[in-house]
């Protein structure tokens, strides 16, 4: 495919995998911010106050499905449109502790936010000269990303004992990533490692100590993908 990189226009398609994180900073006072009951939706028996000790985040694995729209810059610049969809899960682990009738408990509480997105990226590749049927590229880009599960009513029914932690439905995210592609009979191929960071606090702040004890929370995801173009 000698005169593949002519063409002012490519389409493909993208599978891949990637992994979760979420940086979280907590209140300043954390460990010294008491929560009186109204602020404790779903601990049973209901203590008369809490404390959260920390706040953490255990990384998920997902995976993406995207469509590849490539337009040519230059000799060596392209203009990538890739949209796509994606799922995955991430969680929150809290350590509380709770106070009632001058007893105090350790607790461990997991909440689960389980998320499918829709991403919107617009990216810039920049490319090395090609030697034989190897090229290597740089790409750099922001994205738009709808989370279509965040606040989904049907989980708030299934867990209607339990207080779900919602994340906000839209952010924003710089990307940034490395990759090669190798140039066969029918099609080029493509490995890439991308890193995704997210601008927005994502939390939803619904008034309970899942929420107040955390000044921000941010998305950070690290996506590993094969195109097909």
């Amino acid at each position: 495919m000698p005169t593949y990189d002519q063409d002012k226009f490519h389409f493909g398609f993208v599978l891949g995998a990637d992994i979760s994180y979420v940086t979280i900073r907590p209140i300043s006072d954390l460990t010294r911010h008491n929560f009186d009951t109204t602020f404790i939706p779903d601990i049973l028996p209901m203590p008369d106050s809490a404390k959260v000790l920390s706040v953490t985040s255990t990384p998920a694995i997902g995976f993406v499905i995207s469509i590849v729209g490539n337009m040519r810059m230059g000799d060596n610049f392209d203009l990538r449109f890739i949209p796509s969809l994606a799922f995955g899960d991430r969680q929150l682990v809290y350590t509380i502790e709770t106070y009632k009738n001058q007893s105090h408990s350790i607790l461990n509480i997991t909440k689960d936010v389980p998320s499918t997105y829709v991403n919107i990226p617009l990216e810039v590749k920049f490319k090395s000269d090609r030697y034989g049927n190897f090229r290597a590229y740089l790409l750099g880009g922001g994205q738009y990303t709808l989370d279509l599960a965040s606040q989904a009513k049907k989980r708030e029914q299934r867990n209607s004992d339990q207080k779900i932690v919602k994340f906000n439905a839209n952010d924003f995210y710089v990307e940034a990533g490395v990759g090669c592609d190798f140039y066969n009979e029918w099609f080029k191929l493509g490995l890439e490692v991308k890193m995704m960071y997210g601008l927005m606090d994502e939390l939803k702040r619904e008034n309970n100590l899942y929420t107040n004890s955390i000044e921000s929370l941010k998305s950070k995801i690290f996506q590993f993908s094969v195109s097909f173009e």
